[in-house]
């Protein structure tokens, strides 16, 4: 993915979007009894320094300077702690995934399902130490997408949490959001191979998993040859569009519910783009994603 697309999700056109989404969900404030109170910073301009801080991985700080002052960085933790609390990023990434099933179709016959590990500097729970980074501090994603690549669950923990692990909490997801009856196969790497998953699949009534054969413990071969990807790239594909969050590849909150709401933000931007790229197919204003 380019870079012009990741600052796609800070152009006027998506902020509209994803504002007329969170908007109706807030609280609305109420003025000082005696009316000598200093006026509350906008919410959609908190909304817009939650995403910029979301896209670059900059600090609270540096926002602060990106809106020229406008908002300090206290005031853009604490309205981003409220509508966690108020669960508005969980409300607007099921709106979203709602809204495509509604225009394009969710093609859910075929459920693929991967893990993705990132780095989390500053620790805090929910993280762990990375196999892959010489067992430095790192989060990991789980990530079920349809067969479009089109993301519908995703659960997280520390990165020293192995796939399988993560697999019942996603499956649960999408069980939750009653997306489970219409699935008939699920397609898995070779990790996820085990009793553990066989009984999760099972439990949400998936008939069938397709995965790549464990190689044999005693193979020679210097060259083994690569696990076919089937249908996974797509979910490879989600991945790395997520990746190239700077927040999200990067870690730096110590919270799992904030991890989770940067991660359900991040999947709401890439699918009302990809909904902007179909509203405009005909007619382009915007640069469509590579």
């Amino acid at each position: 993915m380019e870079a012009g697309f990741i600052m796609r999700a800070l152009s006027k056109v998506v902020v509209d979007v994803i504002w007329a989404a969170v908007e109706p969900r807030l609280a609305r404030p109420r003025s000082h009894p005696l009316g000598c109170h200093r006026p509350r910073i906008s919410d959609r301009l908190c909304l817009r320094g939650i995403i910029i801080r979301l896209v670059t991985g900059c600090s609270w700080e540096s926002v602060e300077h990106l809106l020229d002052g406008e908002v300090s960085d206290t005031t853009l933790r604490s309205r981003r702690d409220e509508w966690v609390a108020a669960g508005v990023f969980d409300h607007i990434a099921a709106e979203a995934i709602a809204a495509w099933d509604r225009i394009m179709g969710l093609r859910l016959a075929d459920l693929c399902v991967d893990g993705s590990v990132h780095k989390a500097p500053c620790g805090g729970a929910g993280t762990g130490k990375s196999p892959v980074d010489r067992r430095k501090l790192g989060w990991k994603w789980s990530l079920a997408t349809d067969a479009a690549g089109t993301p519908v669950a995703w659960a997280a923990d520390g990165a020293n949490r192995n796939d399988i692990m993560l697999f019942e909490p996603t499956l649960a997801e999408i069980e939750r959001r009653g997306l489970h009856h219409d699935i008939e196969t699920v397609h898995l790497d070779r990790g996820y191979i085990g009793a553990r998953v066989d009984r999760a699949v099972h439990k949400a009534g998936i008939a069938d998993i397709e995965r790549p054969a464990k190689r044999p413990p005693t193979t020679t071969d210097p060259k083994p040859a690569a696990a076919p990807m089937g249908l996974r790239w797509t979910v490879e594909r989600t991945n790395s569009w997520l990746s190239n969050y700077g927040q999200l590849r990067r870690n730096t909150d110590r919270k799992p519910q904030h991890r989770l709401a940067q991660l359900a933000l991040a999947i709401t931007l890439i699918i009302v783009i990809k909904l902007i790229d179909h509203r405009n197919r005909w007619q382009p204003t915007e640069p469509p994603i590579r």
